[in-house]
């Protein structure tokens, strides 16, 4: 791989930390410091809301001055709140607390666009081997992020503060580190004109496809694993140490499977990369229906980091096939509002789902929506999905 490949995933380990640990902090921060107990996970939620919210303004920033001025401004963005975090802990403000989720997420954005960085930094026969090579960032993340929580948790006099300290330095590193990003020169990127209507790409089928497994990816991850924390060890009594184990496995399985996602890919394509996903979601399901074992929350947590895996790799090598170069910045931002919009609204139903419900209740909530995406893939027409699969094989 390029060196700015290497250098994109190794950032993208640093300033996506934050999210792993918000993922196992933010909730059982919440049991004790939101004002009711459906508002457990509303940080959490509000991570991604900042994520949804940030990435149209973001699209329109990275046409104006390109990737790597907006990769910077972000990530000091993710370091005021990390900072912002802490004294929000210190000083009992669960308010303060809930925007420096919000800057999180806002900042999250431009991690999320490192994707397409790699993607654009290869020639087109190896973009499914960069995207795949640097989601294995997020393995690191996965560790750096809870271990960050649980070495931080009584680093200050208030519980879980120094855990926002430690990440802010996170945060530093990965600045430094982008800080030697250079912007990649796209062909065509100066042909005149705005590109089409919106409104016309979105109805392209390959973007409707890719869009929806994404969407899917994020949905029903971002319903479970916001609940998960909360589920396992405030209701089913697991240890924190138990608790943070999972969460780890589950956000390495979301990743490590990129190790094999080029090879699968060249022998399924887009297809069966999204059926493989579905497959994963449905026996995630019916494992974590079945009780609140400590093996189940791990099996159920991994096939759910594997079935994202799947969707979102698969969603993202698609995209491109829906949008010409001199539209990719509007066309990239559109799918990531769309995509994040839905893990939005998933992470605020979380909480809900679980005071009322409880977690089965929020398992078989997750059904429908798998069972609709399958149904999305049986109606598309074959020749739309595998047109694609060549120029990537």
């Amino acid at each position: 791989m390029p060196g700015a490949v290497w250098r994109l995933t190794l950032a993208y380990s640093l300033m996506m930390a934050g999210t792993s640990l918000m993922v196992l902090l933010a909730g059982i921060i919440g049991t004790t410091f939101a004002p009711t107990s459906d508002l457990a996970t509303l940080p959490i939620a509000l991570v991604v809301v900042g994520v949804a919210s940030s990435t149209l303004p973001t699209g329109k920033l990275l046409h104006r001055f390109g990737r790597r001025p907006v990769f910077l401004a972000y990530g000091f963005i993710a370091f005021a709140a990390a900072l912002i975090a802490m004294q929000s802990l210190i000083s009992g403000s669960f308010s303060g607390f809930c925007m420096a989720a919000f800057l999180m997420g806002w900042s999250g954005a431009a991690g999320h666009q490192y994707r397409f960085a790699a993607l654009e930094a290869v020639p087109a026969e190896l973009a499914a081997k960069a995207t795949s090579f640097l989601l294995l960032g997020g393995v690191l993340a996965a560790f750096i992020g809870p271990e960050l929580a649980v070495r931080g948790r009584g680093l200050l006099s208030t519980e879980y503060a120094g855990s926002y300290l430690l990440l802010s330095l996170s945060y530093t590193a990965g600045l430094i580190l982008i800080s030697f990003y250079r912007d990649q020169t796209v062909s065509h990127e100066g042909h005149q004109g705005a590109g089409r209507p919106m409104r016309k790409i979105l109805g392209s089928p390959v973007v409707i496809a890719a869009i929806c497994a994404a969407a899917l990816g994020y949905g029903i991850m971002s319903l479970i694993m916001t609940a998960t924390p909360i589920s396992m060890h405030t209701h089913a009594g697991h240890s924190l140490e138990s608790t943070k184990f999972v969460i780890q496995s589950h956000i390495a399985a979301m990743y490590l499977p990129a190790l094999a996602y080029a090879w699968l890919f060249t022998r399924m394509g887009f297809r069966g990369m999204l059926w493989l996903g579905v497959l994963a979601y449905i026996v995630c399901l019916g494992v974590a229906a079945i009780n609140t074992e400590f093996l189940n929350y791990w099996l159920a947590l991994i096939l759910l980091g594997i079935g994202w895996n799947f969707l979102f790799l698969a969603g993202t090598n698609l995209l491109p096939f829906g949008y010409l170069p001199h539209e990719r910045f509007r066309v990239q931002s559109m799918n990531d509002f769309l995509v994040f919009s839905v893990q939005a609204v998933a992470s605020l139903s979380s909480g809900w789902f679980l005071y009322h419900y409880q977690w089965q209740g929020l398992i078989f909530a997750c059904l429908p929506l798998v069972l609709a995406f399958s149904v999305l893939l049986i109606i598309m027409k074959n020749r739309l999905l595998e047109r694609a699969t060549p120029a990537l094989s």
